[in-house]
């Protein structure tokens, strides 16, 4: 009898030890499924506060300045720029933008060309300041001052490249973000694709976070893939089909540094016999183009950009040039992000395909300026 009530109490005793650590991982999950969630939520909200500067110089008069596009193809650089030449009218200055086209010779032909115009300031946009240090060097030794968009991972001055100010939203918290959402729509069981560009030392900050965030949360990173941007339009077709071939099911989120990665992904996602809803879901840590607007508002082969509100980003360059010029500090402001999905798309500029937050930011600008 005492034998028996001792196996009986050995089986219960090894049910519970096998039973235990499923429930313990179940748990696990469910709190990192919670906490997933509840970063992508802060992000979905309506920006409506103006959180930015309300104190700074007056306009500086009768300044021409010059915009170095890295690639006007790119929405994230069309966006900003349109930007600029907004806010440029409002204070009043000339604006010359300057097309690098996507290539590292178009874009030291362009500063070349920024040099000969002997411009009131520089504004680089969308491309790496480390890849352009000797003319970057020649415009600081000339007193030309430099504000950049995305030309770094570090966001405001960097006195050792001669930057007065890179204005970005925080990358680490987009790329985050964008881990999170994939994570939790995949019930915490992803299997990711990350797509990336080593031209831009920026790219690389966003992809390796979007790594380590997935592998933090417990899921998997099948392929972590360099490939340049300017040259998605060649290679994204060819290598969503060897994605597909390789990996199939297993393979449930795309995420990519920017938008364009999955502007020439649909065809070959198609040709696979995919949906727009089906797997792999695509998920860009940037920066909201007018292209995945039309995506997500339709379906079509991606869910989710994070973006940046770009037009406010051009105010906030010729704000910082502005500051510059007046020889005063930078303002030390940090543009909010937006998580787009279908449930949001349609406010904070989404009938126009944009983050545009509806919190007054350019008759703040204007105030300061003494524009109003």
């Amino acid at each position: 009898m005492q034998r028996r009530n001792f196996l009986k109490s050995s089986v219960a005793m090894l049910s519970v030890a096998i039973v235990a650590p499923a429930m313990f991982a179940d748990q696990a999950r469910a709190d990192a499924m919670a906490d997933a969630m509840a970063i992508v939520e802060k992000y979905t909200q309506k920006v409506t506060a103006w959180d930015g500067p309300t104190s700074g110089p007056r306009a500086q008069e009768g300044k021409t300045i010059v915009v170095l596009a890295g690639d006007l193809k790119n929405g994230g650089i069309l966006g900003v720029t349109t930007g600029v030449e907004e806010a440029a009218e409002a204070i009043g200055w000339e604006v010359k933008v300057i097309d690098g086209a996507g290539s590292i010779g178009g874009r030291t032909a362009a500063f070349g060309q920024a040099m000969a115009l002997q411009p009131s300031g520089i504004i680089i946009n969308g491309f790496d300041a480390v890849e352009q240090a000797p003319a970057i060097e020649q415009a600081k030794a000339a007193g030309i001052p430099m504000v950049a968009w995305h030309a770094g991972p570090t966001i405001g001055p960097d006195d050792k490249i001669g930057l007065f100010a890179n204005v970005s939203t925080d990358s680490m918290q987009v790329s985050a973000a964008a881990a999170n959402w994939a994570y939790a729509d995949a019930k915490g069981k992803p299997g990711v694709v990350i797509f990336t560009d080593s031209t831009y030392a920026i790219a690389i900050a966003k992809a390796d976070r979007m790594k380590e965030e997935i592998e933090k949360l417990g899921g998997t990173v099948l392929e972590y893939v360099d490939t340049p941007i300017a040259e998605t339009s060649q290679r994204m077709p060819q290598l969503t089909t060897s994605l597909l071939q390789k990996y199939g099911d297993s393979w449930t989120h795309s995420l990519a540094i920017n938008d364009l990665y999955f502007d020439f992904m649909g065809p070959s996602l198609a040709a696979a016999g995919k949906t727009g809803t089906d797997a792999p879901i695509n998920v860009a840590a940037g920066d909201g183009s007018e292209s995945a607007y039309q995506r997500i508002r339709a379906g079509q082969f991606q869910k989710v950009t994070v973006a940046e509100p770009l037009n406010l980003q051009g105010w906030q360059l010729v704000d910082e040039l502005n500051r510059a010029i007046a020889g005063v500090k930078w303002s030390g402001y940090l543009s909010p992000l937006h998580v787009v999905t279908a449930d949001n798309v349609e406010f904070d500029g989404g009938p126009k395909n944009s983050f545009d937050p509806d919190n007054g930011y350019r008759d703040e600008y204007k105030k300061m300026w003494g524009k109003m």
